[in-house]
């Protein structure tokens, strides 16, 4: 690697935290306020009843429930729903943890903020589902087309449905499942409304540790809906602003779970053979915090002078500032050199237990301090203008959309310690508690004080450039743009044709166009390079501007701290690299999609039986191009210049996608629903870029001297599969239901990287490209392909009911509980797929856990509002972003998350109107650990520690 060794955390047991008091003085605080307002609200309920007054309005958590409901029974398709429970107001903080509370859905942690950020529908990755925003695709700020809903405020959404099966009238829909995130229609309220949202944050110390601080934020949020002109134009806005000061949390990385065999020379005898004995491997930890901002603005102009004519136009406009800090203490352990600078150890007064050193001495030890910024900033811009218009028996209408997303991002590694090559003075490092297999719970010392300046320096301590080359830090700027332009016609009639009853049809035009600009290279401290860029001192040092004592991660040791931002042209040059996988990074994807459709409503008989719904076709004409570059490799691994050329091919093909959605009413509130279809997914747009790097092989593999190729695909054609679902539901009113649905998908086309040999690499061939003897220009070509596929099948189960069903004692009490269990078919090869620590040749489909379940209890009356959720989720295959600006897979452990939330509302007197609220999350403190299947050892762990929110709501 270029920059660094990877990262990782360890984690301590934790002990009540002044927050913890913080958080019990607030909680006893509100109970006693709730108490006496509760008291109060009883007693006018009771006056309210003795004088007549029999009016019951649902409102909080039972109103957004009642209108999920109300959305999943209606339906024509299989889906779940999340309702607002009053303007401006999710049951969750995010969209994301609203979401993933639904059947057969779960998300994953983001690995820098613990907040959930992508979901996961029915076993596949957050790549596989259609993002939508009022029914319009929406870009995507990273290399995959996956929405992130962290910069979707849940404050200004209304609903927010998931299409589990395919409809011909929906746009943009994924493999599996289709997220639309959903507005307010002012008109559809019956007065002005306006209501103002403010929160305060505070996170708990995710452990009891020297370094570790407690975080905090608050969020405030306005939503404003009114009618003019006699209820025929409507306006809503919607204003959100949120910051957030993370706490620092530990981060510890065990090298892979690696556990080198070392030599011990036991008794210190010339003539006796040392024995082999095991330590640990190495390690990076680090503190890390979090700081980030977010503003955001939702816009609804709704025109409706008749019933004949409709205009809606829709804005959204969202702003991001993120900041990761990391600060902390990285090396190899086991005698290893891991750079040219370092000549390894030897293991002195060690202890032994088997074959197990628990304890003992490295010397020659280098130790790395890291000071590292990962900055970046993202927009976002979403329009849309929806027209409807009825003329005679026809309906027509038209939708023009707009959907940009930028992120700019920055990313400082900085590497300071002891300067010079293996002949200076090194250090010594002591671990302890050491069993062989504990690799997070070892106890670490040095020698020197790493936190004296007068020793540490800027500089590049391991040698990580090589012999000839200099790194004393590392520097990347990727910025991603993402747009998307999509002009919708339609028209549709109702018709009595057997159980035919009404057909739509129409076009959707779409635009995409994607691009990856990189800009990345060593930082160099002066001294290092002459003007013209040659190395003439690989060894130079700086000293550490403004520089404090602090923390190496969970070892506890101390260390030199700075904040590096800004530094470069200051403090370092930058050396810019361009390597064939860097220059990889930098590409561009260009999609044209037609869309025509033809939709047909059912509404008739079968087999005595009422039929609804709907039978369908989409047919997809795609169009792509996609650049990026030819590199020509074996460049100069000291100056790390390689030429490179452009290059840029496309591809154009066609879907045929039919769906059905049968519903058959049982009667007594029962309804078996059947769905049916071929859907797909979208390549990954950094799988489709245009870069490919030929290198000469001179037989290192055995297979003779020959040319070798890697890159993406711009011919890359979609995920494919064949759907089928069967749902059984039995409601009650809009009160509750129960169900249970089973769904089976065939997937045909699965993407893999494969070689392929025997391929002529001539349009890849630079003028800088090494030939092999004979000239040739056929080779191996290493690349994204479309290959055959596997199923995935599952079973979800659900119950959502109030408990005043059952007996009258339980008024206000109620339940939702769900369960979904996946399997699939799907192995992949690790050669095909980009994952990380972990020993095994094959892994299972990205994203699926075999189990999930979600519960939630809830109660409701006289003003309070009070509910409690658990979400478990079995072992998976999850993906975070390297420190390259890559996706990654790894393996998550099991996990299960306790969230929990107290309010109350007042209903008369002179503070109508007003909502308290307090709502605690990660009450558990759980931990994110990935690991590896083969060996079961952790490799990189993090604790997040508790979030509490209080806050107040005021509605007028």
């Amino acid at each position: 690697m270029k920059n660094s060794m990877h990262q990782r955390r360890g984690q301590r047991a934790g002990e009540r935290s002044s927050l913890d008091l913080w958080a019990l003085t607030a909680t006893a605080g509100a109970v006693t306020l709730l108490l006496a307002a509760g008291a109060a609200q009883a007693q006018q309920a009771q006056a309210d009843t003795a004088a007549g007054a029999q009016t019951v309005v649902v409102t909080g958590i039972r109103k957004g429930i009642e209108d999920a409901i109300s959305v999943k029974k209606n339906s024509e398709s299989i889906v779940e729903a999340i309702s607002a429970e009053d303007i401006g107001k999710l049951p969750d903080a995010s969209v994301a943890e609203s979401i993933s509370r639904l059947p057969g859905v779960t998300s994953q942690r983001s690995f820098v903020t613990g907040r959930s950020q992508n979901v996961s529908v029915r076993g596949f990755g957050p790549d596989f589902n259609g993002g939508l925003l009022n029914g319009r695709e929406q870009a995507s700020t990273g290399s995959s087309r996956a929405v992130e809903f962290d910069q979707y405020p849940a404050e200004l959404l209304a609903n927010i449905v998931i299409y589990k099966t395919p409809d011909a009238a929906v746009i943009g829909q994924g493999l599996s499942s289709t997220i639309d995130m959903q507005t307010v229609r002012p008109l559809s309220f019956a007065k002005r409304a306006v209501a103002v949202n403010y929160r305060k944050e505070k996170t708990t110390k995710a452990e009891n540790a020297p370094g570790y601080s407690e975080g905090d934020g608050d969020r405030v949020s306005l939503s404003y809906v009114d009618q003019f002109a006699d209820r025929t134009l409507g306006v809503a806005l919607g204003l959100t602003k949120s910051k957030s000061e993370g706490g620092t949390r530990p981060f510890f990385r065990t090298w892979g779970g690696w556990v080198p065999e070392v030599d011990y020379d036991h008794d210190n005898n010339a003539t006796t053979a040392p024995i082999k004995v095991k330590t640990p491997g190495g390690f990076t930890t680090d503190l890390e915090s979090t700081n980030f901002k977010r503003e955001a603005a939702m816009a609804v102009l709704q025109f409706k002078p008749n019933k004949n004519f409709e205009s809606v136009l829709d804005v959204f406009y969202s702003k991001g500032e993120f900041s990761n800090r990391k600060r902390g203490l990285e090396g190899p352990v086991g005698g290893l050199s891991a750079g040219a600078n370092d000549s390894g150890g030897t293991l002195t007064n060690a202890t032994i237990e088997g074959d197990v050193a628990t304890s003992g001495t490295f010397t020659n030890w280098r130790g790395v301090i890291r000071n590292h910024n990962e900055d970046y900033t993202d927009k976002l811009e979403s329009v849309g203008w929806a027209n409807k218009l009825t003329v005679g028996d026809w309906r027509l209408n038209t939708d023009l959309s707009y959907s940009k997303v930028k992120k700019d991002a920055t990313r400082f590694e900085t590497t300071a310690g002891l300067p010079g090559d293996v002949n200076n003075p090194n250090d010594t490092i002591t671990f302890s508690g050491f069993n062989g297999s504990n690799l997070d719970q070892v106890h670490y010392t040095t020698g020197l004080n790493y936190a004296d300046p007068s020793l540490i320096k800027l500089t590049d301590v391991q040698g990580w450039a090589g012999a000839t080359g200099v790194q004393d830090g590392y520097y990347a700027n990727p910025v991603t743009t993402d747009k998307i332009t999509a002009l919708r016609l339609g028209a549709g009639r109702d018709m009595d044709l057997g159980p035919v009853k009404g057909f739509d049809f129409g076009a959707n035009f779409s635009k995409r166009e994607k691009e990856r600009v990189t800009r990345e290279g060593a930082l160099i401290v002066p001294g290092a390079l002459d003007a013209n860029g040659n190395v003439i001192n690989r060894f130079a040092a700086a000293d550490m501007p403004g520089a404090s004592a602090g923390v190496g991660g969970t070892t506890g040791i101390p260390v030199l701290t700075w904040n590096p931002a800004g530094s470069l042209g200051s403090v370092y040059q930058l050396n810019p690299w361009s390597d064939a996988d860097i220059v990889a990074k930098s590409w561009g994807v260009e999609e044209k999609v037609t869309t025509g459709f033809v939709k047909g409503s059912l509404d008739g008989d079968v087999f005595g039986l009422p039929l609804r719904g709907n039978v369908g076709l989409q047919v997809q004409n795609t169009k792509q191009t996609a650049t990026g570059y030819s590199v020509a490799g074996g460049c100069d691994g000291g100056t790390h210049t390689c030429p490179y050329t452009p290059y840029s091919a496309g591809h154009n093909y066609t879907d045929l996608l039919p769906s059905a959605n049968l519903i058959f009413d049982l009667g007594g509130d029962q309804v078996v629903r059947l769905g049916a279809g071929r859907v797909l997914a979208r390549a990954d747009m950094e799988d489709m870029r245009g870069s490919i790097n030929v290198t000469l092989n001179n037989n290192t593999d055995g297979n003779g001297v020959r040319l070798t190729a890697s890159g993406g695909n711009p011919k890359l054609e979609p995920f494919r599969a064949n759907a089928l679902d069967l749902s059984y539901e039995k409601y009650f009113g809009r009160k509750g239901y129960v169900s249970v649905a089973g769904f089976y998908k065939k997937i045909s086309t699965y993407i893999l990287r494969v070689t392929t040999p025997g391929v002529e690499l001539a349009p890849f061939v630079t003028p800088s490209t090494s030939l092999p003897p004979s000239g040739s220009t056929v080779g191996d070509l290493t690349q994204p392909r479309n290959g055959t596929g596997g199923n995935v099948k599952g079973i979800e189960l659900a119950i959502n009911l109030p408990l005043n069903m059952m007996t009258s004692y339980l008024d206000g009490f109620g339940i939702v509980l769900n369960h979904s269990h996946t399997t699939s078919s799907i192995k992949l090869a690790t050669a095909g797929v980009d994952v990380q620590n972990i020993g095994v040749t094959e892994i299972p489909l990205p994203g699926l856990s075999k189990d999930v379940t979600n519960l939630r209890f809830y109660y409701e009356n006289y003003g309070f509002q009070i509910a409690a959720a658990v979400r478990k989720r079995s072992q998976y295959l999850g993906s975070v972003s390297d420190y390259q600006d890559k996706t990654q897979l790894v393996f998550i452990r099991p996990e299960t998350t306790v969230d929990m939330q107290v309010s109350y509302e007042f209903s008369s007197g002179p503070m109508k109107g007003l909502s308290l609220l307090l709502q605690g999350s990660n009450l558990t403190n759980e931990k994110f650990d990935q690991f590896d299947p083969a060996t079961g050892q952790i490799t990189e762990t993090k604790k997040f520690g508790k979030s509490y929110l209080a806050g107040l709501n005021y509605k007028f």
